[in-house]
């Protein structure tokens, strides 16, 4: 015969027999949930150039996942007991002949396509099911629990999902990403999501044996459960979620577009967003509303003032205090207007829904609709004006003052973005545009691709082949051309890692085979109406569209005599094209007496000692250019501080008079790890 439901004196006497099963199947199922995320992105990212837009479109992917996770859980929660169980263990069951976690590589993109839409069926082939079934954990379990012991609110179990979802994201670049490769990492995480669905078993087994009487959303209401939220409340839990997500998105963007697009500044902004709603929904005294409606418009007032900082120090803290400030009244809302236990399912499937619309404005809709990267002031003004919405009395007066002092900084800033500006495109790799400037009384056309300089050309006919910029005659580009020029006077075969502005071309003679490897369409528009050092060259030429290493992983050697690798975007490295694979890649690629040229000019990343590494295990001689050209009327002015390292097995070309007093030695660290596509850690090379 069944037992009947606890008592709530038994619920007072035995809380931890009754909420253990369940906070142990939450924390799994939470930590597995963040713990894939950086994981299966690290794979990928490599597939689609490094770009920091991976990770918005990976994003999108996992808030539309949990929407989804949680809408089942909502109309699950309908159905009768056993039914909830069987279908719910038959789906967890299946997810397991998906295992183990990682794409094929036969996933690879074509070079070609459209990034967003592979990405996205990427990542629902590789993690598509398991992520969709962990997503529905919290809100399902606290929904049980609440059926089950009516005597406790279950509110406190959300908070431990988060809890574990923020310790499984530091884990990741602190304990994991260090010491284990991908395939290993993935081997893991797959045994213990095997090890959470027999937790979900063992939960599931007294309901199928009837031993719980699990009451449906249909049976009668006791007073506790209220009455049910209205679309007007659901409309703000709406806001206030969408609103955290397009913070997250906006903050983290900026982030990854100036240093590196990596998981250990993924976690950063996602963590603080995860700690947020921890606070908020276990602690909600350590979020007053009022002081955090302060604290967000005195911060969004300074980020959207330092917008444009490329200092570090200060943008950094900043941006990342902003951003868990503004989640802090965001998730502080959500957890003040949270319902009765009964309808917790809908109260987090508007929270996922809010996520979802969040992540989708930043990462796709704003790259499709707007022509520069804007989102950030957009996101600081409409958080602004949500502060005036929910604040009250007087403090919505001033709150609408601020929104209006933050519309001025924006668009003052978006004034400064398209002053000047000749051409501007944007695509899923980043924004391009080109500026006239003149110096000295000459004219110049200068690329930016994000925040920074990609190459520009000089106006004047008579010096329009000049090549500029980070390839002037004093920058290691140009003092190894000029030595291949004094020891192979046959024609050269070159091979460029990155468009830019198609300045190498101005190196390359009659006879010459110039191939440039270039992801961003946009890049090659802007190039191509822009600029005619391409088009000026006497060398033979063609253009590959692609991710540079899968471009070469399909091409047959090439026996390049130079080959470059200039495909970073701002300080941003794409770090596959620094591992050992990728070496191995180039060299295949190389002739025996070949020249590797990597552009290592970076406020944030020290490359030297990592390259060096890989020059050793290679076998190959490195030595570093650092260029500062003295500005003058002479065709300086159009040169910039540049670093370079040269790579090649032929010694002799360091005793060419341009490179023997220049060309340094690398720095070597012993202590630094090789890095691999499955390992690499950039906390390891900061500045």
């Amino acid at each position: 015969m069944p037992d009947s439901p606890p008592s709530p004196a038994d619920n007072a006497r035995q809380p931890l027999r009754q909420v253990a099963p369940f906070a142990l199947a939450i924390t799994l199922s939470s930590s597995l949930l963040f713990l894939v995320q950086p994981l299966i992105a690290k794979q990928i990212l490599p597939w689609f150039g490094g770009s920091a837009a991976v990770w918005g479109t990976c994003l999108v992917f996992f808030q539309v996942a949990l929407l989804g996770g949680y809408g089942y859980a909502d109309v699950l929660r309908r159905f009768g007991p056993k039914a909830q169980t069987r279908l719910h263990m038959s789906l967890l069951a299946l997810s397991l002949a998906t295992l183990p976690v990682l794409a094929p590589e036969t996933a690879k993109p074509p070079g070609d396509g459209e990034p967003v839409l592979h990405i996205l069926l990427v990542l629902a082939r590789a993690v598509g099911l398991p992520y969709f079934l962990l997503s529905t954990t919290t809100p399902l379990l606290q929904s049980w629990y609440w059926q089950r012991h009516q005597a406790a609110v279950p509110y406190r179990l959300y908070a431990l999902s988060n809890l574990a979802s923020l310790a499984a994201l530091l884990a990741f670049p602190l304990a994991f990403e260090p010491w284990f490769g991908l395939e290993t990492l993935a081997s893991a995480w797959s045994a213990v999501y095997a090890a959470f669905v027999g937790v979900c078993g063992w939960l599931a087994w007294p309901v199928l044996r009837g031993a719980y009487v699990v009451a449906s959303a249909e049976a009668e209401p006791t007073p506790a459960t209220g009455a049910p939220p209205n679309a007007g409340q659901q409309l703000r839990w709406v806001a206030a979620s969408a609103m955290g997500s397009v913070m997250l998105l906006a903050v983290s963007n900026h982030v990854t577009q100036n240093v590196a697009s990596v998981p250990f500044l993924w976690v950063a902004p996602l963590s603080l967003y995860l700690l947020t709603f921890v606070v908020c929904f276990d602690r909600p005294q350590w979020a007053p509303r009022a002081p955090l409606a302060v604290a967000t418009v005195g911060l969004s007032l300074a980020m959207a003032w330092q917008a444009e900082s490329l200092n570090l120090r200060i943008a950094l803290p900043l941006y990342l205090g902003g951003l868990f400030v503004a989640c802090l009244f965001c998730h502080g809302e959500l957890a003040r207007s949270k319902p009765e236990p009964a309808h917790l399912t809908r109260f987090y499937l508007m929270l996922s829904l809010g996520g979802a619309v969040g992540s989708v404005l930043v990462a796709l809709v704003a790259p499709a609709v707007l022509s520069g990267y804007f989102e950030l002031h957009i996101a600081l003004v409409v958080l602004v004006a949500l502060v005036a919405w929910t604040a009250p009395g007087w403090w919505r007066i001033a709150a609408a003052v601020a929104a209006c002092g933050t519309l001025a900084l924006g668009w003052s800033a978006a004034g400064d973005y398209t002053d000047g500006v000749r051409m501007m495109r944007r695509d899923f790799f980043g924004v391009v545009r080109t500026r006239d400037r003149q110096a000295y009384g000459g004219n110049y056309r200068v690329m930016i691709h994000g925040s920074i300089k990609h190459g520009g050309q000089q106006l004047d006919p008579a010096h329009h082949r000049e090549p500029s910029d980070y390839f002037g005659p004093g920058s290691g580009y140009g003092r190894t051309f000029a030595a291949l020029d004094a020891l192979r006077p046959q024609p050269r075969k070159v091979g460029i890692i990155g468009l830019g502005a198609g300045v190498a071309a101005g190196y390359t003679r009659k006879g010459d085979a110039l191939t440039f490897y270039e992801i961003s369409p946009a890049v090659v528009e802007v190039e191509t109406a822009e600029f005619t050092f391409r088009t000026q060259t006497p060398a033979t030429q063609r253009l590959v569209l692609g991710d540079g290493r899968l471009s070469l992983e399909r091409e047959p050697p090439n026996g390049y005599d130079l080959l470059g690798i200039d495909a970073f975007s701002g300080d941003s490295i794409p770090m596959h094209l620094v591992t050992r694979e990728a070496f191995a890649l180039y060299l295949r690629h190389l002739a025996p007496d070949g020249v590797l040229v990597f552009q290592a000019t970076n406020r944030y990343i020290d490359l030297l000692p990592l390259l060096q590494r890989h020059a050793t295990e290679s076998g190959l001689t490195a030595r570093s250019v650092y260029h500062t050209p003295v500005r003058g009327k002479d065709h300086t002015w159009w040169q910039e501080i540049t670093q370079q390292v040269i790579m090649t097995r032929n010694k002799a070309l360091f005793d060419h008079p341009g490179l023997r007093d220049v060309a340094q030695p690398l720095p070597a660290r012993p202590e630094l790890a090789t890095f691999t596509d499955s390992y690499h850690n950039l906390a390891r090379i900061l500045k």
